[in-house]
This record gives structure tokens, sequence and C-alpha cells, in this order.
């Protein structure tokens, strides 16, 4: 048996939208989804192939024929279906705040069956990175929909390549399904275990308790030797700033605020070199990410951006802080503090316990000048539709509108192929440095530590463990 020992465990409804990789690395096991995203590109999983419609709104999807639930019943057209037509629920696609996630792209698709291989979806409104939202489509047994819909979360009936076995509060486990249609993992056993404490899962790693820890301390875990594996967190560490009132609607304070940064010294300072500085509004890792060198520091331009926007003589931002996610977002204000002194803007920090409801504020839109936040999406169509453009005024969305920005979604959402689509988002990705919507800052470094050595191991993009494409772990055993 592999055993992974993670910070968090639970399962709860699969077609809410979480960001959870803790959760979501055991969804991934248990169900299938009709593609699979794979580096910023995405490829065939219960869908062999897809066809879209010139004008982006017509997708036809041919899935694996034959494919069987967990409890024996058919995996077909229909039941896709069933857990697309469920994921756009008003009740479903419920975050951290912002309810309903799924349904402002799946909302009043039209799901025609063609036969039990093939499946057409008409959508409302175009768009060419439905992929996006679909990689998250996880496909659930129509017998087990009743029972999720009554709250119980112990009936995960999927068709992935691993049937659970168990769950309880502080393990499951799972079983790898013999004939899979996508390959025969490694591993044929594995186990998530509960462990919240970092130094107790790295010894646990260390001692041969597990096979895999993950959420390891960066500077701690370097002990682990070739067993240590580093990559980098597509989430954005960032300010989510208010450009519908205050000083921060001029578009020159929010350019000066990115200008002032030394990103390079909050990664060294806040995160003692866990992170890498983040240039623009999405990682690296995404798709369409762009390299400008825009969000660099040039306190010189910042000072001259204010005196023109007629804070020569300094100002006062008022901030709204957590206390998690991020974890560091009290020492990060301290930080961003002493930096922007030295452009003569001070903060005034509003410090917010409850993290639920410092979600609702945000997503209320009364957040003050800037607030502590994070972006998760890999979808980079999802965080400029859903957080940048003032036309839909999403959930996180705070009154920006660039109307160059909306013109290039408005050509992207419509551009199927896919090398002239992330060149538009490139293109945003450039706009989006010159007028910040956000105050970006870096993205996190993370470590997860596996059993032996395995010099060719590299985590999925999305920093969520792919249990099929670990290597065979059972047998290993390791001392020191």
């Amino acid at each position: 048996m592999t055993i992974i020992a993670q910070a968090r465990l639970g399962l709860h409804d699969p077609h809410d939208c979480t960001d959870a990789t803790d959760e979501l690395t055991v969804l991934h096991a248990v169900y299938d989804t009709l593609v699979k995203r794979e580096g910023q590109g995405f490829v065939p999983a219960l869908a062999r192939s897809w066809e879209v419609s010139e004008d982006a709104k017509v997708w036809t999807f041919s899935l694996e024929p034959d494919v069987q639930f967990h409890d024996g019943t058919p995996c077909d057209a229909a039941a896709v279906a069933a857990s697309l037509e469920r994921m756009a629920r008003e009740d479903k696609g419920y975050t951290l705040g912002a309810p309903a996630v799924w349904r402002q792209f799946l909302g009043e698709a039209k799901l025609e069956v063609l036969d039990p291989t093939r499946l057409r979806v008409t959508l409302t409104a175009p768009m060419a990175d439905l992929l996006d939202v679909l990689e998250q489509g996880f496909i659930v047994a129509p017998s087990g929909l009743a029972a999720l819909d009554t709250g119980d979360h112990s009936a995960q009936i999927g068709s992935g390549p691993y049937r659970i076995t168990q769950i309880s509060p502080e393990r499951i486990s799972a079983t790898r399904v013999a004939g899979h249609f996508s390959g025969t993992p490694a591993n044929a056993e594995i186990t998530w275990l509960l462990e919240p404490d970092a130094a107790r899962r790295q010894a646990m790693l260390a001692e041969g308790a597990v096979q895999v820890a993950n959420g390891l301390d960066f500077g701690a875990s370097r002990a682990l030797g070739t067993m240590r594996h580093e990559f980098l967190s597509p989430v954005a560490i960032i300010y989510l700033l208010n450009a519908a009132r205050g000083p921060l609607a001029d578009a020159r304070v929010r350019r000066a605020l990115s200008l002032a940064v030394d990103r390079e010294a909050l990664v060294e300072t806040v995160m003692q070199g866990a992170a890498r500085p983040l240039r623009g509004f999405v990682s690296p890792n995404h798709f369409g990410a762009g390299m400008g060198q825009g969000a660099q520091m040039d306190r010189e331009t910042a000072r001259a951006l204010l005196a023109e926007a007629g804070h020569g003589g300094g100002v006062t931002l008022e901030v709204d802080c957590p206390t998690r996610l991020p974890d560091e977002a009290e020492r990060l204000t301290a930080a961003l503090a002493a930096q922007l002194a030295e452009v003569d803007i001070a903060l005034d920090v509003h410090t917010h316990p409850e993290r639920e409801d410092y979600a609702h504020m945000v997503r209320r839109k009364e957040i003050r000048d800037l607030c502590v936040f994070d972006s998760s999406p890999m979808s980079t169509y999802r965080v400029l539709f859903e957080k940048i453009d003032s036309r839909v005024a999403g959930s996180w969305w705070q009154g920006y509108a660039n109307p160059q920005i909306e013109a290039l979604i408005d050509e992207g959402r419509v551009t199927t192929n896919r090398a002239a689509r992330a060149e538009i988002w490139r293109q945003a990705y450039a706009l989006l440095q010159d007028d910040p919507a956000w105050l970006t800052l870096y993205n996190p470094l993370r470590v997860i530590g596996i059993a032996g050595t395995h010099p060719g191991f590299a985590m999925p993009a999305d920093g969520v463990i792919d249990v099929t494409q670990l290597p065979l772990l059972e047998e290993t055993t390791h001392a020191g």
C-alpha cells in the first residue's frame, strides 16, 4: 500500500468547485473527467476526442465505450450529461465565498445525448476555453447523486482508476481498478492519511511509515535529500485593489503601487525564499502567460506617478488583512508597509480573523482600498472573466475596467485555435502589467517528499498529486 500523508483530508460534493489540492488528488483518482490537464494543455480522458464549432459554442465529445462506474452501472453519454447538468445547478459549484461557479459557464447549456458514446454541449455563450471547466467536471454515477444531494459525502461513486474502499476522518483508502481505459497505475492501493503537522509528515516519510508526504516545510525538508521535490504553485499571492473608489481608482496610483514593491525582498524576508516573484496576473504555469517585465521595482517612476496623481505629499491606504489563506498575510502586510513607506505610501491595516466572513466581504465588494487575497484558478480565461471583466463584475471583481482587456476577452473566447488564443492572453498579460488590476507579488514554492530516488518525477502544473503518475512505491523502503 502507498500512503500519502497530507495536512487536510476530506471529501465534499464533487460538483462543488474547489482549489483544495489535498481534496483534488482524491477526486481525480476516483472520478473520470472528459479531459485531463497536461502542462498548459489537455489530453483525452473519458472523451477520446472532441470537436468545437467555429463560434466556440457547440462542443461534441466522443466518449470511451463500455466504461463502467465502480458500482457496475454504465458510464455513458447520459451519465456524463447528468453530471454536467448537476454541476450547473444554482446550489452547486460553491467555493469559499462564491456560489454557483460552474453555472456561469454551463448554465442553460443544451446537453444532447446523440448515442451512448457521443454527447453534444451547446453553450449559450461562446467559450473556447471550456475544457478548463470540464477538467474539473467529475463524472459521478447517477446512482450516487441522490445520496450526495442529502449531504452524504461517503457516496463517492466514480469510474476512475481507483475505487474508494474506506472513508474516515483520518484516512481515505482506494484500490486500483483492473482494466481501466487510461492504463494501469503503478501502485495497487493508495491511502491518503491525515497528519496536520508538517514536521511529523516529514518524519513519517524518513522513517518509512509513509511513502509520500505533501506540504513539507521548505527549509527543513532539505534534510530529505533526493526524496525532496520542489515545485511552483500556480496560486498567485496578490492584493486586490479597489478600483471603484478611493486613491486606487486612479490607474497611475495602481501602477505606482506595483512599481514601488521589491518582490525579491518579500520572497526572501516573508517567505524565506519559498516563492518566486510574480510579474503578471497569472503564474508561468498558466496557458497564455506572458514574459513581460512590467512588475519590476522602479521607485523613481512610482514617486512621479503618485505626484502626477496628486499624492506628492504621500497617501494613506486602508488595507484589509486576513489571518490565514494566505497564512503569511499579516507578516506580508507588515513587510509591504515598510517597503511602501519608501515612496510615502502609508498602510492602515484592518485584521479579519474569520476567513469565510472575510471572503464574503470581498465578494460583496466591501473592501477598503486593498486586501490580501490569492488567485487560484488554473484557467487564464476564468481569471479574466470572473475577476477582471467589468461587464461580468464577478465575485472577486473590485471595480477595475479596461476596454482593451475586455476586447481581448471577447476575441479570445471565440478563438478556437489554441496557439492564436494563447497569443491573445499574452497580450492581455502585457496590458495588465501596464494597467494592473491587482498588486501581484509571488507564487509559492511547495515541497513534496517521495520515498526512494526518482529524478524524473515532476509535479503537475496545477500542483495536485496525480496518483496515477506516481512511481511504484509500495515496495519502496528507505533508511535515513
